[in-house]
């Protein structure tokens, strides 16, 4: 379960392939985590190409991206989150054939043709789960989430190896503890710049909030990030706190998924408390938005490993999350908030009023989260557990998991 140790002395550049839905400019925590490592891995010299779906048909087949060869397969159709493309078969197997190790990220509807195709074409396929799949309500959902999750689990069995953001969530993922043998733990590479302060307190009077205690909120406007709860919890913060206000980056009206419209009963009668500042994809900017918080809020039903949660910690903000498996992580490791119970409001707002008030106490030093979050760290990792897959494939010895 314990992450690769770092490679000391890196091999010749390697072939890596790596294969998932949605890449850059494509804006998810998932995306965002793909990028890092690709540019990360191009940066230590390896040769890495990403397929990936032509999500927006105004983007180019193939393109360079920071020293990543992005090539792109056409989309025919959509099916909720997922995407339907006729021609990856064909692209993938070409791909495969030229390349030393394979990465997929899931969820991934094609992950076992690419882990299929591994088996014949001998080259290893590593498995970087992002969370179990959990669809929004609905029969048509049920029915592609466990499809999904089917097509998944064939995946992981053929999978060479199997990477997850925490021991802590795969333990508890009836999806992913039956393969603790052939699993691996790495941290997701993070990075952000740091906070201007001086900004920050330009945008709060901008906002007209210089005397406000901020909560802040991120993410997709999804099932599973709870904001039902969080909008539920409003009330009792600022009936503690008068000088409360809650902040939220992203986009509420996911395509997808109509959450948000559920949501609208539980925020129309907080709407003065809740300030909506937009999807923001600048780094510097999002920087500031973390820093502009006073305590951050993850509110999920479930959540792997949080992007949100790493970045808010790295700009200095504390956290109040749901203590749930891979999300409680964060605050586990650097101490930086505290833990409540899931899916109850009173217990989040409860959590918001006390890291709000004793905010000092649930402060680190940047050194000490730096240290636990560093994205060379990560790219590192990932490294060494890829040349360490070429070596035994090039070796001629069984693939781990045959």
């Amino acid at each position: 379960m314990n992450a690769p140790a770092a490679s000391r002395d890196p091999a010749p550049g390697r072939r890596i392939l790596m294969v998932l839905t949605y890449y850059h400019p494509h804006w998810t925590g998932l995306t965002a985590y793909a990028r890092r490592l690709a540019e990360g891995l191009a940066r230590r010299g390896h040769s890495v190409t990403v397929l990936a779906s032509r999500h927006d048909p105004k983007l180019p087949l193939e393109e360079t991206i920071a020293g990543v060869r992005v090539v792109r397969v056409p989309v025919q159709a959509r099916v909720s989150r997922g995407v339907v493309m006729p021609s990856l078969p064909a692209a993938l197997w070409r791909r495969m054939r030229e390349a030393d190790v394979v990465q997929i990220h899931t969820p991934l509807l094609e992950a076992p043709l690419v882990t299929l195709f591994g088996r014949i074409l001998r080259r290893p396929v590593v498995f970087t789960h992002h969370g179990d799949l959990v669809m929004p309500a609905g029969a048509f959902n049920r029915v592609v989430e466990r499809t999904v999750t089917l097509l998944m689990t064939l995946a992981l069995k053929m999978a060479t190896r199997i990477t997850v953001h925490s021991g802590d969530y795969a333990r508890n993922s009836p999806f992913l503890s039956p393969f603790l043998y052939k699993l691996d733990a790495i941290y997701p590479p993070s990075d952000l710049p740091a906070p201007d302060r001086s900004a920050v307190e330009k945008w709060r009077r901008e906002l007209g909030k210089e005397n406000r205690r901020l909560v802040g909120f991120a993410g997709r406007w999804v099932e599973e990030k709870g904001f039902d709860y969080l909008l539920q919890a409003v009330p009792r913060v600022v009936a503690a706190l008068p000088d409360a206000h809650f902040v939220y980056a992203g986009e509420p009206n996911i395509l997808y998924e109509e959450f948000f419209r559920r949501c609208e009963p539980y925020l129309a009668p907080v709407r003065q408390h809740v300030t909506m500042l937009g999807l923001i994809t600048d780094p510097s900017r999002l920087a500031n938005f973390y820093a502009l918080c006073d305590v951050f809020a993850l509110s999920s039903r479930t959540d792997c490993f949080p992007s949100t949660q790493v970045e808010a910690v790295l700009s200095g903000t504390p956290l109040v999350t749901t203590d749930i498996p891979g999300a409680r992580e964060v605050v586990g490791v650097t101490g930086m908030g505290t833990l409540v119970a899931p899916r109850d409001p009173a217990a989040l707002a409860a959590g918001i009023v006390e890291v709000v008030t004793n905010r000092d106490r649930y402060l680190s030093s940047p050194e000490k989260v730096h240290a636990i979050f560093d994205l060379e760290k990560s790219v590192r990792e990932y490294e060494s557990l890829l040349l360490r897959l070429c070596g035994t494939e090039r070796s001629g010895s069984p693939l781990p998991g045959d």
